[in-house]
């Protein structure tokens, strides 16, 4: 499989003005493209082909006066935006003849220069290399130091250089991993865990384990409403409201790192000391629009399982995702009783059948592995086992067929 190892960039001020040139160059030729096939839609003609624009807006247009400065970046970073431009295009005609899973995808817009994530890309054909020193040599703009958190497993295919909103810079490598080595990395383990996620606590185990949610937003709002009301009082278009705006923004970015390295810590965690994974299949989309959505987009839920997801697939691991209509919090684990609904201020509950007494979230765990086991077993795909590399999603089984088939 193919995973992305991003490291922190820190170029000079002559290499920051030779990357802020290609920003601005991939993104000239990426809104020629649109622009030129919008032409045609409005034309009522065919879109011209990636081979037609390619000469047209790159090609040709390096000769003119106008697009002349075209030549001062390496060519292969506007090949690749006129690549992100077709891609957006087939994304958004597979969405409009629902054949693309997920999100409706919608038409590609034009960039403009103020948009706060700014990215070029090269491929191997760049000749981009990482010299002895350990410095990211790119094409027309130099030796780039770089921070080097870790090793590369292998070489790296592509290179994609990210200037983010707080004008940070990163270089994001794309690796493709070897099976055989990643399987070695985590140790034997016949363990299985369910995995009860919520607010109170980030994550509660199913044998017992309570994870505290960090609520990183929460104890940086102090901060972020003081730089975001400097913000608002500055002038708009002035160097001061740019700077403001910067402070704001590597406020956010200071949050969201600490969230994103809470979650791979944790997951790691999980990952190498259980073969299999039980979760629930949240509505984080539903949840993100009633009174608790500061707190659910602050606990990270979607990333946190999807962190799960390609670790489970590398390592060998298994995930099995199940429904999230299933009443986990309303089951008795003990005799299997189902006592109805509760509200979220109910903590604790007895059973009306069996007597036992409840902690909330830890018999919701329980019954989440207690449940993705039992799925397995339905379809004949054992959740502890071989180290396989597969992850079952949530499914359903045929009358007739034991294989996992994805529920509609």
């Amino acid at each position: 499989m193919q995973l992305r190892y991003a490291f922190r960039l820190y170029p000079d001020a002559g290499q920051r003005t030779a990357l802020a040139r290609a920003f601005g160059c991939a993104r000239v030729v990426f809104n020629d493209c649109v622009r030129a096939r919008e032409d045609a839609r409005k034309a009522g003609e065919a879109f011209p082909k990636a081979g037609e624009l390619s000469k047209k807006l790159i090609t040709q247009a390096k000769q003119t006066v106008e697009r002349s400065w075209l030549g001062e970046v390496s060519s292969v970073v506007l090949q690749q935006s006129l690549r992100d431009a077709e891609t957006a295009y087939k994304n958004f005609f597979a969405s409009l003849k629902n054949t693309r899973k997920g999100p409706k995808r919608g038409p590609p817009r034009f960039k403009s220069r103020k948009d706060a994530r700014q990215s070029i890309r090269f491929t191997a054909n760049a000749r981009w290399t990482i010299t002895p020193g350990g410095r990211l040599n790119l094409p027309k703009i130099g030796p780039v130091k770089v921070k080097w958190s870790r090793t590369l497993p292998t070489a790296p295919t592509s290179v994609t250089v990210i200037k983010d909103a707080a004008g940070r810079y990163f270089a994001s490598f794309v690796i493709d991993t070897d099976p055989a080595a990643d399987a070695t990395r985590m140790p034997d383990t016949d363990a299985t865990i369910g995995i009860d996620l919520g607010l109170t606590h980030f994550a509660v185990l199913s044998d017992g384990t309570k994870i505290d949610s960090p609520r990183f937003l929460r104890r940086a709002e102090k901060k972020l409403k003081k730089a975001q009301k400097e913000l608002s009082r500055k002038q708009k278009g002035s160097k001061n409201r740019q700077k403001a705006r910067l402070k704001v923004a590597r406020a956010h970015a200071k949050v969201a790192d600490a969230r994103r390295e809470f979650h791979h810590q944790l997951s790691t965690k999980l990952i190498s000391e259980n073969q299999g994974i039980a979760v629930e299949d949240l509505a984080v989309n539903g949840l993100a629009r009633t009174r608790l959505a500061k707190s659910v987009h602050d606990a990270g839920w979607a990333q946190f399982i999807s962190m799960l997801t390609y670790k489970a697939q590398r390592y060998g691991r298994t995930l099995v995702k199940i429904g999230r209509f299933e009443p986990t919090s309303q089951t008795c684990s003990a005799c299997g009783a189902v006592d109805g609904p509760k509200p979220l201020n109910i903590r604790e509950w007895t059973c009306g059948s069996c007597g036992t007494l409840h902690d909330r979230d830890h018999n919701a765990a329980i019954n989440i592995k207690t449940a993705a086991g039992l799925a397995a077993a339905a379809c004949g795909a054992p959740v502890v086992g071989v180290v396989r590399k597969v992850v079952l999603d949530h499914f359903q089984c045929h009358s007739h067929g034991g294989s996992p088939q994805p529920r509609s």
